[in-house]
């Protein structure tokens, strides 16, 4: 990535600019010292006057009013406040109209910046105070009062707290006023400008001591410029938290989000656009590229004939692919094309702001679009990706915790779609996203996660993990057999890694991570894994075994294990955990493989994967009450069989026969209310128990057998 630059052989302005703001993608607004305001046209080359200032006006900062709030866009209030030297803060319209002056500071007004909402302004002044006014210029307080110039502030990304400058400080103060403050030294020279990016939560500072340098919002270090020969004068986020600029004397910088310049290589330009591109992506042998203006969609296969199509505003901010669609993201909204141009669908929701979406809260498969919600960071939006449509009836998934980074498996049908999230504790979750009519079930999979991502042909998932690099080679086996899943890990040793690199892609066996000094990294997995995958989707049993007496692992043994539970291929998992010399397993295996009948065996399959709800509710549904009696007696859930038995009036005398005998075991009494009321009109005859056990068999055995029969003879017709 790179800046292309031009100066114009004579200047529009005759003094010093002050300040700059962008209205679009292509226009953009400057303020000089020669009192004018210019409109500048990117595509036409064309500058205009907007309006001519008092010859006393001098501008210091300009900051336009958010294009989107509460996910409506904004025509109506084009406008933008404009500081200046005499104290006061003007809001200016599109058309160079002030609508209206404050008196705010004693001495030059440094900085204004409007919040995230539009509904607040916050200015800087050389006084040293930081004050908040409403969106029509009403002070509602003085914030904070310091003894030097306050030369830059930022609001959060919540619009809750503002960061402004204190001499070689940093300072974080909530508008709360009984919340913590956090300062911290940041510079050894008067740090002269700061930007928060609201999609990435970084902060940006530079100063007199020619550095620029990238915080998180708790104030730590992740990355410090070289000194370099001219003081930090001003700089600057992309919307989307990628990359940002510095400008210093007589240069600009270009850097992405972890400080480093030129992060791509200088390859020469293959493929040529009319207007200026503006985001691209490849992936799933397409290449996407937003210009100002349009959409080019290239097959990897056909460079020559892209599908070309127009975009309603020229701010695209993210690219998402999956195999079969494309997701862009612009300031007005989410629309999903196909890889032929077509629209399929525009996810919306109440109170969207499309403008600080990014790739850590959005994520697409075939079917399916994760959304964070900005507004509750512990809800995860769901949305059909074909109709755009939210999920079922409409409930959201909501975690424990604020959400930092989601991302849903791009394999396998839309029924046994999941997502993973990294939590604000960096512990690693799975949950399924197409759930029928119960809550969810969350399972945590890992901790201190600082990174991951989906494999695109298979469902892997590889993750930088505190000092070492994690694979989960079926990470559906947390459901399966959770205390298998830490046998089904591929790991490897971080040292060759940076501090916490991030995850780019992974394609196929290759995982690409950029580290912290900007540098991409490249490293393998084994291919066994996902060979393994594609034996299970296709029910190819055989080939998965002699693959795993190939490779002679014990994750790929572990992993053949979950997936045959999964797809109730018993001979295969049974051979599997005997390879991984799981006895008591093997054990259970063959005692659902001697169950009288399907329902049976699918309820203990059940059971097995810790699923005890819905095992009771398949025997029920068979009619098969003893077995689901027996289930809760087998797990020492006594209430539960106990009620079973009241309600379908059989086996009273069975529960009640098997509790006695516990009781006795460990030399107890009966306590429980309930069981004594029973115990007292119902006699316990362990022969006749027996006896009832063996007959509710048999009849099971032969329902078992005449639905056998008769499926044959339907067969043979």
């Amino acid at each position: 990535m790179r800046l292309k630059t031009s100066i114009l052989k004579e200047p529009k302005h005759r003094e010093l600019v002050s300040c700059i703001g962008w209205t679009a993608a292509d226009e953009l607004y400057s303020c000089s010292d020669d009192h004018q305001i210019l409109r500048w046209n990117l595509l036409t080359n064309e500058t205009s006057l907007v309006v001519k200032l008092p010859e006393d006006f001098y501008p210091i900062d300009l900051h336009w009013f958010p294009k989107t709030v509460g996910g409506k866009k904004q025509t109506s209030a084009e406008i933008f406040v404009l500081t200046s030297t005499d104290g006061k803060f003007h809001l200016v319209s599109k058309t160079g109209r002030v609508e209206k002056s404050v008196d705010a500071h004693k001495g030059a007004v440094l900085a204004g910046r409007w919040n995230h909402d539009g509904t607040a302004l916050v200015t800087a002044g050389e006084d040293g105070q930081i004050k908040n006014w409403s969106k029509s210029g009403m002070l509602r307080s003085t914030l904070a009062t310091q003894a030097s110039p306050v030369y830059s502030v930022a609001w959060g990304p919540d619009s809750e707290r503002i960061l402004y400058t204190s001499g070689r400080h940093l300072v974080i103060k909530p508008l709360q006023p009984s919340a913590k403050v956090i300062q911290w030294k940041a510079h050894n020279g008067v740090i002269l400008k700061v930007d928060w990016n609201a999609v990435n939560d970084l902060i940006l500072s530079g100063g007199e001591d020619c550095k620029y340098k990238v915080w998180d919002s708790f104030g730590r270090l992740l990355y410090s410029s070289l000194s370099h020969d001219y003081p930090v004068t001003s700089l600057s986020w992309a919307p989307d938290g990628e990359v940002f600029a510095v400008g210093s004397f007589n240069t600009l910088r270009l850097c992405d989000k972890t400080g480093v310049r030129n992060v791509m290589n200088d390859a020469v330009d293959v493929l040529e656009f009319r207007d200026r591109v503006i985001k691209a992506s490849l992936a799933f042998g397409h290449l996407v590229v937003a210009t100002s203006l349009q959409c080019y969609i290239y097959n990897t296969k056909n460079w020559n004939t892209p599908l070309i199509f127009d975009l309603k505003e020229g701010t695209v901010s993210l690219i998402l692919q999956a195999e079969r669609h494309a997701l862009l993201v612009d300031g007005a909204g989410l629309y999903i094309f196909s890889y032929e141009g077509r629209l399929i669908s525009s996810p919306k929701f109440p109170g969207m702001r499309a403008d600080i979406l990014n790739s850590q809260c959005v994520s697409l498969s075939n079917d399916t679009v994760a959304i964070r919600d900005k507004s509750d960071e512990k809800v995860i939006l769901l949305f059909d990706a074909l109709t755009g449509k939210p999920l079922g009836d409409g409930k959201c998934l909501t975690h424990k915790m604020e959400v930092v980074e989601i991302a849903l498996d791009q394999c396998g049908p839309s029924t046994e779609r999941k997502i993973a999230l990294i939590d604000k504790n960096r512990d690693l979750y799975l949950t399924s996203v197409r759930y029928l009519g119960r809550e969810p079930k969350i399972c945590k999979i890992g901790s201190m996660i600082h990174s991951m991502a989906w494999n695109n042909a298979a469902n892997i998932l590889c993750g930088v993990q505190d000092n070492q690099f994690t694979v989960w080679y079926y990470p559906n086996t947390v459901f399966i057999d959770k205390e298998l899943l830490s046998k089904t890990l591929y790991t490897k040793d971080g040292s060759e890694f940076n501090h916490a690199p991030h995850i780019l892609s992974f394609v196929d066996t290759k995982v690409r991570l950029r580290q912290r000094d900007g540098s991409l990294l490249y490293t393998s997995v084994p291919p066994y894994a996902v060979f393994l995958h594609e034996f299970s989707s296709s029910a190819r049993w055989e080939d998965a075994l002699r693959l795993c007496r190939f490779a002679k692992k014990d994750s790929l043994w572990a992993c053949l294990a979950a997936m045959a539970i999964a797809n109730r291929e018993l001979t295969t998992a049974e051979m599997a955990y005997a390879a991984i010399r799981e006895l008591p397993r093997v054990h259970y295996i063959n005692f659902i493989k001697q169950q009288p009948s399907k329902e049976s065996s699918l309820a203990h399959l059940l059971l097995f994967s810790g699923q005890v709800q819905e095992a009771e509710a398949t025997l029920l549904q068979a009619g098969l009450i003893y077995q689901a009696i027996q289930v809760n007696i087998d797990l020492f859930n006594w209430q539960r069989a106990l009620e079973l038995a009241v309600k379908h009036k059989t086996h009273v005398d069975t529960v009640l026969a098997y509790r006695e005998k516990f009781l006795q075991t460990f030399g107890r009494k009966e306590s429980n209310k309930r069981f004594l009321q029973y115990a007292k009109g119902v006699e316990v005859d362990w022969d006749k128990i027996q006896a009832k056990i063996e007959m509710e068999l048999a009849k099971e055995r032969e329902k078992a057998a005449n639905v056998s029969v008769r499926s044959s003879v339907a067969q043979r017709r």
